[in-house]
């Protein structure tokens, strides 16, 4: 559903203000064309609704008027459409910040808005992978291609993942020109946050063996890791890859690309790291979501407890 579609009814203004909005948050925030496409879908959808649920053509004077009761309404709407409770969550983030936008420029008080309570939903996280099984998966990651080059390609990528803690985009983003890799790498995740993150030598030395066996030019301004052709390497194929080697081993659906990002965080916290250091070198902006991103287990929290209050128990 777009602007143009009659159904929403919105004046000129609201689209206007709508439009100001995404390009707001594109610029300020950084939000890639992903976010803002879902951004502009969701509150649409809102927006949709409430035009709707009022009977008639909706300005800007009239969201400025909005109830608890209506945003009840469009909350249980959405769920009977078939729509999940995370992402009705995902729906409310979205009207929320374009409310409180919007209230700050109109003038008014979004409240109504703001207070609605996101439904609860369990987070689904990669699981972790033990430390043996992560290193067992790079092993074996080394033995899907008969192409020495390639195969040391994977390691080098796969390693990056478990050793650094990158994201598989960030890992595939690298530059000719930033081989050889530093001691520290400069790393532009997303929402165009940049962050340090610390090469270990098993990755810089796996970097190494595959630049020495690749057969296609290294160029500053060309990708670091490259397909077969020469052009850059796609997630899928690493994707593949992990997928292979984790049949062969017995592990779960779970032992993907993204879990060894996963596993780096958790295997640096339960060896005593700093929650903080580790959601910088995540480059997570709260640390609520390292919390939550790192699976701290009881046990964990307890021996933090015991040690912080030798009395307590």
């Amino acid at each position: 559903m777009t602007e143009d579609d009659p159904a929403l009814a919105l004046s000129p203004a609201m689209i206007a203000a709508l439009d100001e909005w995404l390009d707001t948050s594109r610029a300020l925030r950084g939000s890639s064309d992903n976010t803002v496409s879902a951004y502009r879908h969701d509150v649409l959808g809102f927006l949709a609704f409430i035009t709707h649920h009022h009977g008639g053509g909706l300005g800007l004077a009239p969201l400025a008027r909005i109830t608890v009761t209506d945003m009840r309404a469009w909350m249980a709407a959405t769920r009977a459409e078939g729509v999940g409770p995370r992402s009705l969550a995902r729906k409310l983030s979205a009207v929320k910040g374009f409310y409180r936008w919007l209230a700050h420029r109109e003038g008014f008080e979004p409240t109504a808005v703001l207070s609605t309570r996101a439904p609860k939903f369990q987070r689904k996280l990669p699981r972790p992978l033990a430390e043996d099984a992560a290193r067992a998966v790079i092993d074996r990651v080394e033995m899907q291609s008969e192409r020495p080059w390639v195969a040391a390609r994977d390691v080098a990528v796969v390693t990056l993942l478990y050793g650094c803690g990158l994201r598989i985009s960030e890992a595939l983003s690298l530059k000719g020109a930033d081989a050889p890799l530093p001691d520290t790498l400069r790393i532009l995740g997303k929402g165009g946050k940049e962050r340090l993150v610390p090469v270990l030598p098993a990755a810089r030395s796996a970097v190494d063996e595959y630049l020495r066996l690749c057969p296609h030019r290294q160029e500053d301004d060309a990708p670091l890791f490259r397909a077969i052709r020469g052009g850059a390497l796609n997630p899928r194929s690493i994707q593949k890859v992990m997928e292979q080697a984790r049949l062969q081993l017995g592990l779960p659906a779970t032992a993907t690309p993204h879990a060894l990002r996963h596993s780096f965080a958790t295997h640096l916290l339960s060896a005593g790291g700093d929650l903080r250091a580790i959601q910088e070198l995540l480059g997570h902006a709260s640390l609520s979501t390292t919390q939550a991103y790192t699976a701290v287990d009881t046990a964990r929290l307890m021996e933090v407890y015991q040690k912080a209050h030798p009395k307590a128990g």
